[in-house]
């Protein structure tokens, strides 16, 4: 694809309408191509509407140096009162500098959708040859056809990644929503873990003190004071962890809310949301799963974006590559040559079956992806169901058998110290047993916070139950270790 023009003179070119149908045509094409532009929202409106039609929060993409000042605003209100759970969250999904770089890949993809709409730039080449006298000029345009035959299928494929990637985002807005309310669930039990940890060191100490001096007074003698003093020891063991775990707890949840400096010293509740009265009835909560669960709607998307693309492959198996050019070249010994040309890659050695091939492949990976999510959400949504009624039976147990019984049994240990029918130490040890069995509730009604998220998370998206089972775990063996 060359244009000559050979030198002296330069004869005036008249073109012929004609031949010149084919490109006008494509360059017509090509300024249309160029007219894609980008959304005023960045493609963010989806995720704001699913985020309040799930949680019912707001959230923000900082974008620029306002945006930015009116979160910090709205994070200065509301950490100026003691952080609720829907505070906590709220925070978390206007500051989490990491769930605002996951929104700038809206801005990667729609970048990309817009460029699908765009053809490729043309190809200009400038070439100066000389043979004695003659001096020639060539000049060279050309149009990729390929890329322009393919516009809409490619256009399809990258608005369907670009709605898969509005499908990621969402997600990471309601999985930091759940983690966020966790660690606000977890924050504010080992806080009051905390609180009832020193209750019984206190008195863990004041039984131990008091073996100590009646050793000394020839009253006691060394097993039953060195019993006393190995309750002493446990305890503050029990206190020094449950402030290890105060501290850790209340980190995470920092790090989730994306707050630091003078922030960090943000106020919690003294205590735990009650108990409902009643627990949620989910009888199809497989079918309400599979509806609304964005992983599953996400790999829906991805099988059938593959399959576009499986399409697409077996389209342009042949023609990979496709060139539109002008041709126009003159002489000085008066002859004139204009036209247009195209050029395409031979299917000679490469028939494109490779392609197709691994298209098709890809093709069944997602669906058999889609389908393996489908059933794990099934069975996420019956494990988190299951361990949300579990953990409402086990702490209204703890709320209205475990805990009245030990407070009736102090009472009537207290009458019994004034009726000088038992001793301090029995009244003491007594005291520890009940304050075990309060915090022993909190962590009770802790799990059941935390099955709340995750049941709610596992309607919507991937719940983390292993965490969940993890941290009971761990409760039961520090419960144990009270004991």
């Amino acid at each position: 694809m060359t244009t000559s023009i050979h030198q002296p003179p330069q004869p005036r070119w008249r073109p012929d309408l004609r031949s010149l149908r084919l490109p006008v045509a494509a360059a017509a094409v090509a300024v249309l191509a160029g007219c894609a532009s980008f959304s005023p929202d960045g493609g963010f409106a989806t995720v704001e509407q699913t985020t309040q039609q799930q949680l019912g929060k707001d959230v923000r993409w900082a974008r620029s140096d306002s945006d930015r000042e009116l979160i910090d605003q709205r994070v200065q209100e509301l950490l100026s009162q003691p952080l609720a759970m829907d505070d906590a969250v709220q925070l978390a999904l206007l500051n989490n500098r990491g769930l605002q770089a996951a929104f700038f890949e809206l801005g990667i993809g729609e970048a990309d959708l817009v460029q699908a709409g765009r053809l490729a730039n043309p190809g200009f080449s400038f070439g100066r040859k000389t043979q004695g006298d003659e001096v020639e000029i060539e000049r060279g345009l050309h149009f990729n056809l390929a890329r322009l035959l393919a516009m809409p299928l490619l256009q399809e494929v990258e608005s369907r990644r670009f709605a898969q990637t509005q499908g990621v985002a969402a997600m990471s807005v309601l999985s930091l929503a759940a983690d966020t309310r966790k660690a606000w669930v977890q924050a504010v039990a080992a806080q009051e873990s905390v609180r009832y940890a020193t209750q019984v060191m206190l008195a863990a100490e004041a039984s131990a003190e008091l073996a100590r001096r009646m050793l000394q007074a020839g009253n006691f003698n060394r097993l039953q004071q060195s019993r006393e003093q190995s309750f002493y020891a446990e305890a503050a063991l029990g206190l020094a962890r449950a402030q290890q775990a105060q501290l850790a707890s209340r980190e995470r949840l920092t790090r989730l809310m994306g707050l630091w400096g003078a922030q960090t010293a943000f106020r919690l509740p003294e205590r735990l949301p009650d108990l409902p009265a009643q627990t949620r009835e989910l009888p199809e909560i497989e079918r309400i799963a599979i509806e609304q669960r964005l992983d599953v709607q996400g790999a829906r998307l991805a099988a059938e974006q593959t399959a576009r693309n499986l399409g697409l492959t077996r389209s342009t198996r042949f023609i990979n590559v496709m060139e539109l050019g002008l041709s126009y070249n003159t002489s000085n010994e008066g002859w004139t040559e204009r036209g247009w040309e195209i050029g395409f890659e031979l299917p000679l050695f490469d028939w494109g079956t490779a392609r197709v091939a691994k298209a098709e492949s890809i093709y069944m990976q997602a669906v058999n992806r889609a389908a393996e999510t489908a059933i794990n959400a099934r069975s996420e949504a019956r494990e988190a169901y299951g361990a949300y009624r579990s953990a409402w039976d086990i702490a209204r147990h703890h709320r209205d058998e475990i805990v009245p019984l030990r407070q009736r049994i102090q009472e009537e240990n207290v009458l019994r110290y004034n009726g000088m029918l038992i001793g301090v130490f029995e009244l003491l040890a007594d005291a520890r047993s009940q304050i075990v069995s309060v915090n022993a509730a909190i962590d009770a009604l802790r799990d059941f916070w935390l099955a709340q998220a995750d049941l709610d998370m596992a309607l919507i998206g991937k719940p983390s139950l292993a965490a969940a089972t993890a941290v009971s775990a761990t409760a039961a063996e520090s419960g144990g270790a009270g004991h």
